[in-house]
């Protein structure tokens, strides 16, 4: 594939004339030196999957050296994939659960920020393509979440994102181009994804680029979410959202 479609991280990915070795480093690393790479593998060796009280302790200790910051009383589960972990923060007392990814991949300062008392449910992706993804003080995001974002996705403060989520902010790309892939062809953004503070998404709703949801809004399970929704109401549908009414009334 010719050099002129490569943009992103992944796509750099297939450029025929880098190492092995180079490409590794940069989808997981994110930083030259062999040092950086060293250090990383090393700590995840020994700690990732450690079962019991002693996998918990190693990786409170150790793995806070690979990220850009990281709180007090922060709990580390088992099998937790990181990704470019000088572009993560996680704040006091927040739990990442096993099986977790955080993917901060990028070129720019920003990356995944989480804060304090929050928790990233079991086998939750969080995933930046250079773009970023917030997470605010006492969010609760369960397992089998997907939150992607290639501008901004940023979840307010007491959110609750109940199973198998999916919230993308970019993912869309031109297709005019007949004789170009689809996947090399530019990407387009609405914005990004904004969640008011004390939102709750039911289990498996999608919310799609571009949308802000108000505060204390609830979505019901199952819910496509592709327009914005008003603060405290309450809403749902799977293939064209209705509000139904507000909380409280």
């Amino acid at each position: 594939m010719s050099k002129e479609y490569y943009g992103s991280v992944h796509k750099e990915l297939l450029d025929e004339d880098r190492s092995l070795s180079e490409k590794y480093a940069d989808i997981v690393v994110g930083r030259k030196g062999l040092f950086r790479l060293l250090k990383y593998e090393l700590i995840v060796a020994l700690c990732s999957g450690v079962p019991g009280a002693l996998g918990f302790w190693l990786r409170k200790v150790f793995y806070p050296r690979l990220f850009a910051g990281v709180g007090r009383g922060v709990v580390f589960g088992r099998n937790i994939v990181i990704r470019h972990p000088g572009r993560i923060w996680v704040g006091d007392n927040t739990v990442i659960d096993d099986g977790v990814v955080l993917d901060a991949k990028g070129r720019g300062t920003e990356g995944i920020r989480i804060g304090r008392h929050a928790l990233i449910g079991r086998n939750t992706i969080l995933s930046c393509k250079d773009g970023s993804i917030v997470v605010e003080d006492y969010c609760n995001i369960s397992a089998n979440c997907t939150v992607l974002s290639e501008t901004e996705v940023r979840l307010g403060a007491y959110c609750f994102l109940a199973g198998n989520c999916y919230v993308v902010a970019g993912g869309n790309h031109t297709f005019d181009d007949t004789e170009t892939p689809i996947m090399f062809q530019p990407s387009v953004t609405k914005g990004g994804i904004r969640v008011g503070a004390d939102v709750w998404l039911g289990a498996a709703c999608v919310v799609l680029d571009g949308v802000t949801i108000g505060r204390g809004a609830v979505i019901g399970a199952g819910s496509v979410v592709t327009g914005d929704v008003p603060e405290y109401a309450v809403a749902r549908g799977a293939r064209q959202l209705k509000i139904l009414g507000k909380r409280g009334e």
